[in-house]
């Protein structure tokens, strides 16, 4: 039998340093199905354009929300930080750095800035939009030189026109699309988008410092069902404007709307190639414009040639279901 001396020896507690390996071992050894959630999160983001459009146009839906997909990271984060786990944090450093890389431009401040000799706005207003009047306030209030409006009912128009008629003596307006300006507007026309009604317009407005061609769109609307996000018609309606556009003589070009769809929405490169996003180049953060009371995609658009975007932000809600978007420009 062992003496009672080694019987106690044997029960002694382990040094610390043993304590101490032991935890940091134990560190390495669990969350590991956290590690591999955090893994799996950089998939989509890493590889979304491999997403078919072919089942329900996945590929656009996911594009349009990409951003959101980073949300994962925080909250796995706060599962490794309850488990301790470190196998689990370093490894939610792949989808960190990979959202960071891809979005986080967005969120660097001060870009842009400079002098401006134009300040665009452009809204859906919304033909629901209860309070009309109310609206063209709140957008009188954002002092745009050039300022244009979709999904405008007839009724409404008349509100519109009323309220902006002292401050923009120049107007165009083709049944649901219409722009205002302080400077004169010279060749105005419809665009053809597809539809058996006017959507878009083009219009010259002469500033200051030269001529300008605006476009006014409202491309057509895309639904998220049991058949997945339905776009067909959007995209027939981006084709259309996107050939317009790349055919434009002027050199500046300023495109002012409601895309219903993002600029990471891979559907609409006929439309975006060649323009740049004003929020993208000199505004701070997504700039979501859509729905008005939480916005989570930025479907409404200032996209230029042949300027330069100094400054560019979203307004606050003014009663439509999309927030209004302002950019200052250097012609």
């Amino acid at each position: 039998m062992p003496d009672r001396q080694t019987a106690v020896a044997s029960r002694k507690p382990p040094t610390r340093r043993t304590a101490r390996q032991r935890r940091t071992g134990g560190r390495w050894r669990r969350g590991w199905v956290i590690a591999v959630l955090a893994l799996l999160t950089a998939v989509p983001l890493l590889f979304h354009r491999w997403v078919p459009n072919s089942v329900g146009n996945l590929g656009s839906l996911l594009d349009t929300f990409l951003p959101w997909v980073g949300l994962a990271v925080p909250v796995l984060a706060l599962a490794a930080l309850v488990r301790r786990s470190a196998v689990a944090g370093v490894a939610l450093l792949v989808p960190a750095v990979v959202w960071g890389l891809m979005f986080g431009n967005l969120l660097i401040p001060g870009k842009g800035g400079g002098a401006h000799d134009l300040r665009v706005l452009s809204h859906n207003v919304d033909a629901a939009n209860p309070d009309p009047r109310k609206t063209a306030e709140d957008l009188l209030a954002a002092d745009a030189d050039v300022m244009a409006l979709e999904e405008i009912t007839p009724a409404d128009m008349k509100i519109y026109k009323a309220a902006f008629a002292e401050e923009y003596p120049y107007e165009v307006s083709r049944e649901t699309v219409a722009l205002w300006s302080r400077y004169p507007v010279a060749e105005t026309k419809s665009v053809d988008v597809g539809f058996t009604w006017t959507r878009a317009l083009r219009a010259e407005v002469r500033t200051p410092e030269g001529d300008v061609a605006v476009y006014v769109a409202h491309l057509a609307s895309v639904r998220i069902g049991t058949s997945g996000f339905t776009s067909d018609q959007r995209n027939d309606t981006i084709k259309a404007l996107g050939r317009q556009i790349a055919d434009e003589k002027l050199s500046g070009v300023v495109v002012l709307g409601d895309f219903n769809g993002t600029a990471n929405d891979r559907s609409l490169a006929p439309l975006t190639a060649g323009l740049r996003s004003a929020q993208g180049a000199a505004g701070h953060g997504f700039g979501f414009t859509w729905p008005a009371k939480f916005p989570m995609a930025r479907i409404d658009h200032i996209m230029v040639r042949g300027v330069v975007p100094t400054k560019a932000w979203v307004m606050s809600p003014t009663g439509s279901d999309h927030r209004p978007v302002v950019a200052e420009l250097r012609v």
